[in-house]
């Protein structure tokens, strides 16, 4: 079964080359993106149960990922929520793990384990 992924992320190109390199995976496909907090957080708030993996920028168009993950604290026991960005200092992931993150990885240098791990999270 495909793994159906919400991106929150504020660069286009990076975007743009996240969605069909997580297509490639043969396992998830990319069912809806947002650029800000505020919207992620709508979109989220209307598509309750419905997502698989939410992959989150910290930082965003307005507001931050942060914001976002919490929001997701409610969510169902089998979807999950990582956090993909440029700053992956050790007060970074650990506010984000504090704030319900599954797991954070470094765009620049993680991105084989964020494949990985994406791979383990598509449902059986």
């Amino acid at each position: 079964m495909a793994l159906t992924v919400f991106l929150v992320e504020d660069n286009p190109r990076i975007r743009e080359s996240l969605i069909p390199a997580l297509a490639d995976l043969g396992s998830a496909s990319v069912m809806a993106t947002a650029e800000s907090e505020n919207e992620a957080i709508a979109w989220l708030g209307k598509h309750k149960g419905q997502w698989d993996l939410a992959v989150v920028d910290f930082f965003l168009k307005q507001g931050t990922g942060l914001g976002v993950v919490a929001w997701c604290a409610g969510r169902e026991p089998s979807q999950r929520v990582v956090v993909l960005t440029n700053y992956p200092a050790p007060s970074t992931r650990s506010a984000c793990l504090d704030a319900g993150a599954d797991a954070v990885f470094d765009k620049s240098t993680e991105l084989e384990a964020f494949f990985d791990y994406c791979l383990q999270a598509a449902p059986d």
